[in-house]
């Protein structure tokens, strides 16, 4: 029996594929739970249509991300916090402080979980900071510390 699976199954096959399995483990197993459908001329278009929005879909979200990383690439943004004696702040400054600069200085909603901090920022000072926008794509923009007042 030929089917197109529509979900991974471990050690058989992935999304999408088409494969000749026993007819039983088809009929009794695959089928029923909505794991795979049987091979048709229909199937097979409508799989291949699918296949093709998805891949538009990715390709759109790709260029997006990509237009978001040259957006934020080279960007400075100063944030103002208390410190005390030699230029030790009273807090720190948090991927959410990081996040909240953008968005209010150049307009930019970046999620503060993708922003990477080596360690936390306790100084005045620059500090370039990378913010993953996308599982390849990643932004530096540099971040000025300075003292209120």
């Amino acid at each position: 029996m030929k089917v197109i699976f529509l979900q991974d199954v471990n050690r058989v096959a992935k999304t999408g594929e088409v494969k000749e399995v026993a007819d039983g483990y088809g009929r009794n197993f695959l089928l029923p739970r909505r794991i795979a459908v049987a091979a048709t001329a229909g199937a097979m278009k409508e799989m291949e249509a699918l296949i093709k929005r998805e891949a538009s879909r990715r390709a759109k979200t790709e260029a997006e991300l990509q237009e978001l990383t040259n957006q934020l690439n080279g960007k400075d943004i100063t944030i103002k916090a208390k410190a005390g004696a030699k230029d030790k702040l009273y807090g720190t400054i948090t991927t959410a402080d990081i996040a909240a600069e953008i968005e209010k200085a150049h307009n930019l909603i970046v999620d503060k979980r993708k922003i990477e901090l080596a360690e936390p920022i306790k100084q005045v000072g620059s500090y370039d900071v990378a913010i993953k926008v996308g599982k390849d794509l990643t932004a530096t923009i540099k971040v000025t510390v300075v003292q209120e007042g």
